[in-house]
């Protein structure tokens, strides 16, 4: 974002926005690929090429530049004119698969459709918006992050693609860590926080007991944790704290805590944190378990995948799927950028099965609060509307769900 908010500051700059992968908000991104509209490109070039977090120059052109930032990290900026904006944005926000499908359905038509926008013969008949080039093309607006070649463009055509999730259908975070286990802020202050961004509620699941290297919360610690709570939701209006807990799922899928603790809480988070390397059949009969247990509401982090760390495990999310749907537990999608599980794939595999969702940012201090948006942008990935995520829905109809 430096980039872009160091740019569009300038008068010269009358469009900006991310193109190719970022655009499209995949889990990973190698290169950031800026498109901008102005009538001096020149002086674009140079403002960019001097920003003071550019290491090196790699190329350096008129309407086409690229550094290397101090990150180690390419990026590079494209200026086109105003009228092929809406065209150039198509083309450079890919995926490949996806434009070469777009092309094959203008030629059908007897059009050619590139980067400056659609042709019949000559004649452009759209450049400046995308949505008038899909238009064209007898197809609904494909938002960016469903560009990827699974079903999007039958859908478009057929005008059934989805009404994607959006961030400000959020209503509160589902994964919050406070001080009581490894999180860095009090409950108060994840309240107040989470208030400011107008979120109605706020599920604080610290670890359980057998997680002591994050400070798993003993039975007694919970009894504090579950006084404050209400002593704090007794305070507040429009805003509640839920008591939650992400409570261990041990080797044979039992979960920490006993039932009689269990049934306090508000929400039950299950997650599995070790033994990863058992086989397929085992960790599958772990998540079953898991998710047929009367007390467990949400898996999190379903894959365990931690980037750097480990891979997923190799599990059959169809019998989990399966599970979940049966027990109507929801699955997390885990928004911490070191996680970001599940992954599109497999958002897209549980929502064809019925499977609902809730999306945690799995915040350890305020600032990771902001995370909720890669966890929005993956449920937009996988084809999410609101009402396939729990906490798009209002802090009264939680509370009549849960009565």
């Amino acid at each position: 974002r430096y980039y872009v908010s160091a740019l569009e500051k300038l008068p010269e700059v009358k469009k900006i926005a991310f193109s190719w992968s970022l655009r499209r908000m995949k889990e990973a991104v190698k290169d950031i690929d800026i498109l901008i509209v102005s009538a001096k490109p020149e002086k674009v070039m140079d403002v960019f090429c001097g920003l003071s977090r550019v290491k090196e120059v790699t190329a350096k052109g008129k309407t086409k530049s690229s550094i290397r930032s101090e990150e180690g990290i390419n990026v590079d900026v494209r200026v086109v004119k105003p009228d092929s904006f809406g065209a150039a944005l198509l083309y450079f926000t890919g995926s490949k698969n996806h434009n070469v499908r777009i092309r094959t359905i203008a030629l059908r038509r007897n059009l050619k459709i590139n980067e400056y926008g659609i042709f019949r013969g000559t004649k452009c008949l759209a450049s400046k918006t995308e949505e008038d080039m899909y238009r064209i093309l007898g197809m609904q607006y494909i938002a960016p992050e469903l560009r990827e070649d699974f079903d999007e463009i039958e859908r478009a055509l057929e005008k059934r693609l989805p009404r994607l999730i959006e961030e400000g259908d959020i209503r509160g975070d589902f994964h919050v860590h406070s001080t009581y286990s490894d999180g860095l802020n009090s409950l108060c202050e994840i309240a107040a926080a989470c208030r400011r961004r107008g979120y109605e509620y706020v599920l604080v699941a610290d670890h359980s007991r057998s997680l002591r290297v994050a400070r798993g919360l003993s039975v007694h610690d919970l009894k504090r944790k579950k006084k404050e709570i209400d002593q704090l939701n007794n305070k507040m209006k429009n805003f509640r704290i839920f008591f939650g807990t992400e409570a261990e799922i041990n080797a044979q899928g039992n979960i920490d805590y006993e039932e009689a603790i269990l049934r306090e809480f508000d929400f039950v988070i299950a997650a599995i944190h070790s033994s990863f390397k058992q086989s397929k059949d085992q960790l599958t009969r772990r998540l079953v378990k898991a998710s047929s247990h009367r007390y467990v509401d949400i898996i999190a982090h379903p894959t365990g995948r931690l980037r750097a760390v480990r891979d997923a495990y190799d599990v059959d999310f169809e019998a989990v799927f399966e599970a979940a749907k049966k027990n109507n537990t929801f699955l997390e999608i885990n928004a911490f950028p070191d996680r970001l599980d599940l992954n599109t794939v497999l958002i897209r595999a549980a929502k064809a099965k019925g499977v609902k969702f809730v999306i945690g940012s799995d915040a350890h201090r305020l600032k990771h609060l902001d995370y909720m948006r890669f966890g929005v942008a993956l449920a937009r990935r996988g084809g999410l509307e609101a009402d396939d995520v729990l906490n798009t829905m209002t802090l009264n109809k939680i509370l009549k769900r849960k009565a």
